[in-house]
């Protein structure tokens, strides 16, 4: 499994270690990727997610995993949360009609 957060997209970064004498080391930025599950109440199931701390506070912040996924853009999107975008969409016209 790769370490990117499903929301935000966050990934690894590499940048150098520079000591007093100028010295440069390769060395890597990891996120903070925690597996998680988040409750979905329009699909009434929990959906599991790889996401940082931030993706959690700007899923809340949009007003939860289904707000989110509604918001954003197919495109935009993991991979592999299209599906809970079209489950989502069906769930909604079938509570319309």
């Amino acid at each position: 499994m790769s370490r990117k957060c499903m929301i935000t997209g966050k990934m690894r970064m590499v940048g150098n270690n520079r000591s007093h004498a100028e010295n440069k080391t390769k060395r890597t930025f990891e996120v903070n990727v925690q597996d998680t599950t988040v409750y979905s109440q329009i699909l009434k199931r929990k959906i599991a997610l790889r996401v940082t701390a931030s993706g959690l506070r700007t899923m809340e912040k949009k007003g939860g995993i289904d707000a989110f996924i509604q918001s954003t853009a197919k495109t935009k999107l993991d991979p592999a949360l299209r599906p809970y975008k079209a489950q989502i969409e069906k769930a909604l016209e079938a509570k319309k009609a």
